[in-house]
C-alpha cells in the first residue's frame, strides 16, 4: 500500500474531486485515479462512488477515511520530529485568512516566519468566506468575528479594536456627533456583506446597555477599502477595525476617531481575531510553533489603537 495512494484518497474524499486533488499535488488526474484504484484493489473494497458529476465515499470508505487520516498524520508527525530535532521546522503549512487582513498583515507575518525558518513552505490562501479546514486541508485558518463552537481549537489575537472615523473636512461641513443617536442625521458609509448591511452597536464605558443604530448613507459596499477611501475623501463616517487603517493617514490626521467615551462594533458581540485549527493538526510541533509565532507577531503590531481622537 503506497503512501501517495493514501494521501490522494484523503484529498479526494475531502474535496470530492479527482481533478482538484491532481491540481493540489501537481500530478495528472489519471495518476490520482490510478493510485486510488490500486488502493481499493489492495483493500479488496470500494472506497468511492464515482459519477460524471461527483465523487462520494462508500460506507466502507467512510470507515477507512478516519483511520487513514490518523495514520498519515502520525507518520507525518514522526518524520517531522526526526527532521526537527535541531529546533528547525520544515515542510508545508497551509494558512487561510480573510482577504484584507491577509494582504495587510498575514503576508508580512509569513515573510518573517520564513526568515526564521528557511526550510518552511507556506501556502497562503485569502478568502472572506469561512472554510472547513478539514475539507480544504488547511492547517490554520484566521478568522475575525464572534467565536462560535466550531469544534476547532482557537487562539485569540488582540488587535480588533474598532473605531468610528471621519475626515476633518467632513466634520467641518457636517458637524461632530456627540452621541450614537446623532449618527442617524449623518452620512454613514456602510459595509454590506453576506449577512446584509451592518448595524452599528455602541456601549458607554462602565454601562451594560448596548445602543443599536440602523445607520444609512450615500454609499454601501461589500469592500471595506472602497468605504475607507470614501471616508478619506470626506464622503462620510465609517466604522472599521484599526488594523485596516494606514498609520500614515492617522499620523497626518486625515482621519480622526469619534465618540471616545463609547466602544463601537459592527457586531452585537465583540469580534475577535482568532487562529483556528482542527485538534488533530495541533499534534504537529510544526503547526503549534507556527500558531504561536503568528499569535505573537500579529498581536504585537502597532495597529492595536493608533487613532487620534477628535
Amino acid at each position: 500500500m503506497q503512501l501517495n495512494a493514501l494521501r490522494y484518497f484523503l484529498m479526494v474524499a475531502s474535496s470530492g474531486s479527482f481533478l482538484a486533488t491532481a491540481r493540489h499535488y501537481q500530478v495528472p488526474a489519471s495518476s490520482v485515479s490510478r493510485h486510488v484504484a490500486a488502493l481499493e484493489k489492495d483493500l479488496g473494497r470500494q472506497l468511492l462512488y464515482r459519477s460524471t458529476r461527483a465523487v462520494s465515499l462508500t460506507e466502507e470508505g467512510e470507515r477507512f477515511l478516519a483511520q487513514a487520516r490518523e495514520a498519515i498524520e502520525l507518520l507525518d508527525q514522526a518524520a517531522e520530529e526526526i527532521g526537527g530535532s535541531s529546533g528547525e521546522i520544515r515542510g508545508l503549512v497551509r494558512i487561510n485568512a480573510p482577504e484584507a487582513f491577509g494582504r495587510l498583515h498575514v503576508a508580512d507575518a509569513v515573510h518573517a516566519l520564513q526568515d526564521l525558518h528557511p526550510g518552511l513552505s507556506v501556502e497562503l490562501t485569502l478568502t472572506d468566506a469561512f472554510i472547513d479546514p478539514v475539507q480544504e486541508a488547511a492547517d490554520i485558518i484566521i478568522r475575525i468575528g464572534v467565536p462560535v463552537d466550531s469544534g476547532l481549537i482557537g487562539h485569540a489575537v488582540p488587535g480588533n479594536t474598532q473605531r468610528l472615523l471621519a475626515s476633518p473636512g467632513y466634520l467641518q461641513q457636517h458637524g461632530v456627533p456627540s452621541a450614537p443617536a446623532d449618527l442617524l442625521q449623518h452620512r454613514c458609509l456602510v459595509y454590506k456583506g453576506q449577512m446584509g448591511a451592518q448595524r452599528w452597536y455602541f456601549q458607554r464605558a462602565g454601562e451594560g446597555r448596548v445602543e443599536t443604530i440602523n445607520v444609512s448613507g450615500p454609499l454601501r459596499s461589500n469592500n471595506a477599502e472602497v468605504l475607507l477611501a470614501a471616508a478619506l475623501k470626506g464622503r462620510g463616517i465609517v466604522l472599521f477595525p484599526t488594523w485596516l487603517l494606514d498609520p500614515g493617514s492617522l499620523q497626518r490626521r486625515e482621519l480622526v476617531a469619534l465618540l471616545p467615551e463609547w466602544s463601537a462594533s459592527a457586531m452585537a458581540e465583540q469580534a475577535q481575531i482568532q487562529l483556528l485549527s482542527p485538534q488533530s493538526r495541533l499534534r504537529s510541533r510544526k503547526i503549534r510553533e507556527v500558531t504561536a509565532f503568528l499569535q505573537q507577531w500579529l498581536g504585537s503590531r502597532p495597529y492595536v489603537d493608533p487613532v487620534p481622537w477628535q
